[in-house]
């Protein structure tokens, strides 16, 4: 599926169209700094019925959150140098007790993933809009 993004209402739309589509627990977010990683992730949890404030988890390297249908658990991986660092932090654990897992720089334990089904969204910061890919 393939997206454009030309003002921050049009994330209620990609939401509303992607969560029918959701039928793995983990999803990885890929884009570049202030892609709107978090952004997505504000509009997701609000849709799956979260009360929560949402917020970057860049310092806390993991936010959880209450949905109705169980935990979201969001991570950003950004400042982990290696899989060791993500093994510390417990993300097994948080795979297998979650009900959605949503992974913000993911790429320091995509490798670990491999045998697993998993959600990718990819966005790209064009400077006028913003590129999604989701799968």
């Amino acid at each position: 599926m393939q997206f454009t993004i030309n003002k921050i209402e049009d994330w209620q739309e990609i939401v509303d169209t992607i969560i029918p589509e959701l039928q793995h627990h983990i999803f990885l977010l890929k884009g570049n700094l202030g892609a709107g990683k978090t952004t997505f992730t504000q509009f997701l949890l609000k849709k799956l019925g979260s009360e929560d404030e949402v917020s970057s988890p860049t310092y806390s390297i993991v936010n959880e959150y209450n949905t109705p249908k169980g935990k979201v658990y969001h991570f950003d991986l950004y400042r982990l140098k290696n899989i060791e660092e993500v093994y510390d932090i417990g993300i097994e654990e948080y795979l297998d007790n979650s009900f959605l897992c949503i992974i913000e720089w993911p790429e320091v334990y995509e490798e670990e993933l491999y045998g697993l089904k998993y959600h990718t969204m990819n966005i790209m910061n064009t400077g006028e809009s913003r590129e999604i890919s989701f799968e």
